[in-house]
Formats: C-alpha cells, structure tokens, sequence
C-alpha cells in the first residue's frame, strides 16, 4: 500500500457507504423479501437489488414494490416503507462486509491526520448500527444520513452540510463514491476532486461521468491521493 506524502494540498475525505465502503446488497434483498413475503408477494434477486440502490430506502421500497406488482398509493407505501425499516435496521450487517482493503486504507489516512466523513443515502439509525457492526464507526468525524437534510444526493445539500461538521471546505476535500448520485453531488458542492470505485452500485457507465479518476479497488486510493498531491 502506498503511503501518502508528508504534505498534500487537502485535509479531508468525503466517502459514500453502500456500494463504496460495504457491499450491503445482501441484507437489504433480505430486508426487501422478508417484506414482501409479509405482502403476499414473489421475492425480488440480488442483481435487481442491486439495480435499486443508491436512492434512499423510500426509492428502494417503491422500487421492489413496482417489480413486485402493484405499487399502492402514497400512504400504504409510507406504512410498507415502515415496515422495511423496521426489519432491515434490526440487523442491517448480518450479510454486509467492508470491501476488500477498506479498514486498512481508512487506518492509513487517519494516521496520515486527514479529516475522514460518510455521505449516504441510507437513514441514518441503519447507517451508524452498519458503521458500529463492521468495526469502522470510529473512523469518521461525521456521518450524515438519507434523513439528516431536507434533501438527498445528487443534491449538493447533505455533502455540503457533511463538510460543516467535519469543519473542512470543499476545496480542502475529495469526495470517493461509486455511482452517478455520488458524483453529481460532490461536483455540485464544489470539491477539489471526485473519484469512483468500479465495484460499486452505479447504473450508468462510470466513463460517461465528470469524475477525477476510477479505482479498481479501494486500495487503489493511498496511490491516487498520492498522485492528486504531486499536481
């Protein structure tokens, strides 16, 4: 793994979590089928989990329940969404993992003394119990959730406010993500650099975005820090 050098023109790292950090496609097919068992209604694959990521867990319930049969009005689907919640939020790591070389490298920039945060989508009592379970809660001097903001990435809002609580401006931060909402955001917000993991939850070509870079692996980030430094 390289390490970064002594002086680097930023101070923080902004990370997404589903998709970037841990692979949660799992526990929330599990979560999805176990509410659509309770509906009566046929279970949905990890592929179209996957494909329903990355919106909040309101879209993901609208989403299962679309491909499910029919998708009921606003009030039955706030009581399914509810109810989604309940279960997934009991236990949302029991089939979740870091991604290969994530607790290493997130140890490797701490140590380096930068500023280290999450942005996601996911509500925020599922988000922290998923950080506590995989060991990496204590990494991050903030974490904002799908329900911290009035609104969710691709907006700038919950980036930037993420940023305040870290106490960072977006100049001084990259922002690591894994899909199209990711980037949009973090480009909104105005940081100095934006980059993606092939791995991740996106349902665009990574190519066809305006991002700063694509990693192969998360390991991969020590190297292109190192790199965005040299410039």
């Amino acid at each position: 793994m390289t390490s970064l050098p002594n002086r680097i023109p930023f101070r923080a790292v902004a990370f997404d979590l589903d998709g970037t950090l841990v692979d949660s496609a799992a526990d929330l097919m599990h979560a999805s089928n176990a509410l659509l068992a309770e509906l009566g209604r046929p279970p949905v694959d990890l592929p179209a989990v996957r494909s329903f990521i990355g919106d909040g867990a309101a879209k993901l319930v609208e989403r299962i329940l679309a491909a499910t049969g029919d998708l009921p009005g606003p009030e039955e689907t706030a009581a399914h969404l509810c109810r989604f919640l309940t279960i997934y939020e009991a236990d949302p790591s029991a089939h979740s993992a870091l991604y290969p070389g994530v607790a290493d490298t997130l140890a490797a920039l701490a140590g380096a003394g930068l500023t280290l945060g999450v942005c996601t989508n996911k509500p925020m009592g599922a988000t922290r119990r998923l950080l506590a379970d995989l060991g990496i809660a204590d990494r991050f001097a903030a974490v904002v959730g799908g329900d911290s903001f009035p609104s969710r990435k691709p907006s700038p809002e919950p980036v930037l406010g993420l940023l305040d609580r870290m106490g960072v401006r977006p100049e001084e931060t990259v922002f690591v993500g894994d899909n199209e909402h990711d980037v949009a955001a973090a480009r909104a917000a105005g940081v100095a650099r934006v980059l993606v993991l092939r791995y991740g939850y996106a349902r665009v070509p990574l190519d066809s975005l305006p991002h700063d870079g694509i990693l192969e692996r998360f390991g991969d980030l020590m190297e292109a820090l190192s790199a965005t430094s040299a410039c």
